[in-house]
């Protein structure tokens, strides 16, 4: 790990080059050690291939790591987009029997059983009542794992308050 304010990367005239978390992931060219290098598959379109290394992982470990759900737990997730849904694979493979995605959007639950989300709630359409609500009596109380992956703050449909405690 380098020191504050420093850099691998400087420009032609010396001057340091700053850089984001030391990867540079939107920089045409960078350096890395060997260890965190991937060949992939050439049949694999490069605009495909880059999902895997940030937001796949980030949802599958968000699941399987940082939560470590619990086998025939329930989990909601907020926004399927492809965090959201690496999540539900994550919750999947941990053994999860009751997985809720929650979406403005009611054509992602039909991608969303392809990665292990069992139920719906179209977040825009919840008659009178608050997405929190709807989770819990869909749920006896609220899921056991709550996950958030809208990425837009003015829906603010996502609570805590759908979560057992």
């Amino acid at each position: 790990m380098l020191r504050y304010d420093t850099s691998r990367f400087i420009d032609l005239n010396g001057e340091i080059i700053h850089h984001f978390i030391f990867v540079s992931s939107f920089s045409e060219y960078t350096v890395v050690d060997i260890a965190n290098l991937l060949k992939i598959d050439p049949a694999i379109p490069p605009n495909r291939a880059c999902l895997l290394s940030c937001g796949v992982s980030t949802g599958v470990g968000a699941a399987w790591k940082t939560a470590n759900v619990e086998p025939g737990s329930t989990v909601a997730i907020f926004g399927l987009g492809c965090i959201g849904l690496a999540v539900a694979e994550g919750a999947r493979l941990c053994g999860a029997t009751r997985i809720i995605g929650v979406d403005i959007k009611p054509k992602k639950f039909e991608i969303g059983k392809k990665f292990g989300i069992t139920d719906f709630v179209h977040a825009g359409e919840c008659e009178n009542k608050s997405v929190s609500q709807v989770i819990i009596e869909m749920t006896g109380g609220g899921a056991n794992y709550c996950f958030e992956y809208v990425g837009m703050g003015k829906n603010n449909y996502v609570r805590s308050g759908q979560a057992r405690i």
